[in-house]
């Protein structure tokens, strides 16, 4: 007779799931309080300590670590050898593991949880009969997601034991949720020494979302997310309307949301292929929209719209003049959500907390043959501002200053940001020289560079910059500082009569 051992902390389908075993001629073992809920429902079964002739010990810690178990899920059928070792110890075969873990995951993220319920809920026997059953899946069935029963049991009815592919796919989500389990065991550790770069790092990530393609059509793509810290996030966003999220959207939304948690009052980014188009703050939604629009009318075309604050029905109706991929914000009111659903493919993506900043998590690049790893950049400013030019800046400069700083945080390398009333007017990405980034910025504000401020993610390394800035009538500059030549540039602001701020940080974005 075939022999099933079944002992689940998610007791969710198992009675019907034994009851249909058993009437299919299966044997039942038992454990704990699986064996007590299968009983008060009637199923016969058989104790684990009649298989193990050893009661269970330690409160529970250890009742299916034993030579008659694990002998009977690990011998080879169809091993001579093996079959004479089961008969001369008596132990009898077990042909499938219903099992699943005790909640370490879910355990960990309870408010207050202490150290001692944390440890208590490590699977060890658990893991260890799971993993054995699938290393010997060729002849062993695993099972340890409810959702997969209703397969077992359709394969049990039709062929009369489950087939081999049924098996290997068993084994393998086994295999993936162990070493999901563990990891998430690890970095709690880990977490206990505040080790942030262990000698041995495991990323952990889940709830598996397929994407139609990568950033192009010809890449495959999919989208996991972490176990936590969804809140305030892309991956933690409640979409209200439109077509699902493809790849590009996931990565450029991203990119709008480290810009606008940068900025308490009310504050509108426009993004394009991961960097902004404009971005504009002011005393209200619709202004601080408007600024964000007049800063590139052309670019926001088809890209992406967070704003920190409710969108209401005036800022709907502007942003429904012109073809945009998404809209996010914390909130919609009715008669914007009526606007905006207007369009038929707009993404609409409420994210309430969409302000959360204290996320944990570190910044990771994949590169050829490793993983980079670094802590993300929460810093805005690390010292007093240093003004080191005779003249210093207004309060109106220093306002757009400040602006100007923390939106540059989030463009490409090299980068600079022409402001002004706290809207952006001209910026300069990802060139390889810091010059060519200030030109690209100039020509891009045209006429609105006059009497604007300059923020850049870099020190100059040249006063070139500072003269291109001052032909186009910027009055004042905002830049780390730390080149050698920096003094180059202090006299070519003096000269000029600007006012430049040194920060002492930097931010590249590469």
């Amino acid at each position: 007779m075939k022999r099933v051992l079944i002992s689940v902390y998610d007791k969710k389908g198992i009675v019907e799931f034994a009851k249909e075993l058993i009437e299919l001629g299966w044997e039942i073992i038992s454990t704990g309080g699986t064996s007590k809920v299968l009983k008060e429902a009637g199923i016969e079964i058989i104790d684990i300590e009649e298989i193990t002739k050893f009661p269970e010990i330690l409160d529970g810690r250890v009742k299916t670590l034993h030579p008659n178990i694990h002998g009977g899920l690990l011998y080879k059928r169809d091993s001579d050898e093996h079959k004479k070792t089961l008969d001369d110890l008596n132990i009898h075969s077990i042909d499938m593991v219903v099992n699943n873990l005790y909640p370490f995951e879910e355990t960990i993220k309870k408010q207050g949880v202490g150290h001692e319920e944390i440890i208590e809920n490590i699977d060890i026997g658990g893991p260890s009969m799971i993993r054995a059953a699938a290393k010997n899946y060729k002849y062993v069935t695993v099972v340890m997601d409810p959702s997969d029963y209703s397969k077992v049991l359709e394969e049990l009815k039709s062929k009369g034991e489950t087939s081999i592919e049924l098996r290997r796919a068993l084994a393998r989500k086994v295999f993936q949720y162990t070493a999901y389990y563990d990891s998430l065991i690890a970095n709690y550790f880990n977490g206990l020494d505040s080790l942030e770069f262990p000698d041995i790092m495991t990323l952990f990530f889940k709830d598996k979302q397929s994407l139609r393609y990568g950033e192009n059509p010809h890449q495959k793509a999919a989208f996991y997310k972490e176990i936590d810290n969804l809140e305030g996030t892309i991956a933690g966003a409640i979409q209200l309307h439109g077509k699902e999220l493809s790849f590009n959207n996931i990565n450029d939304g991203n990119g709008t949301l480290e810009i606008l948690k940068e900025f308490d009052e009310p504050t509108v980014v426009a993004v394009k292929h991961a960097n902004p188009c404009g971005i504009g703050s002011g005393e209200n939604l619709i202004e601080a929209y408007n600024k964000a629009y007049e800063s590139d009318k052309i670019s926001i075309f088809g890209g992406i719209i967070g704003a920190n604050k409710e969108i209401d029905e005036e800022v709907a109706k502007r942003i429904n003049d012109i073809f945009i991929e998404i809209v996010m914000a914390p909130a919609f009111t009715d008669k914007a959500l009526e606007i905006l659903t207007s369009k038929k493919n707009i993404r609409i993506l409420k994210i309430p907390n969409i302000m959360k900043k204290d996320y944990p998590s570190l910044d990771v690049k994949k590169v050829l043959g490793g993983i980079l790893i670094q802590e993300r950049d929460t810093k805005l400013l690390d010292e007093e501002l240093k003004v080191v030019t005779n003249r210093k800046p207004t309060d109106k400069e220093m306002e757009d200053l400040l602006f100007s700083w923390k939106a540059v945080k989030g463009i490409k390398s090299n980068g600079v940001l022409l402001a002004k009333n706290k809207g952006t007017v001209g910026i300069g990405m990802g060139e390889v020289n810091r010059v060519w980034a200030v030109k690209a910025a100039i020509e891009r504000a045209g006429e609105k560079a006059k009497d604007s401020v300059l923020a850049s993610d870099g020190f100059f390394p040249f006063k070139d910059s500072v003269e291109a800035l001052a032909k186009a009538g910027v009055t004042a500059i905002i830049q780390p500082g730390g080149s050698l030549r920096d003094e180059e540039s202090i006299e070519e602001a003096d000269k000029n009569g600007i006012a430049m701020v040194f920060t002492g940080m930097r931010h590249f974005k590469h």
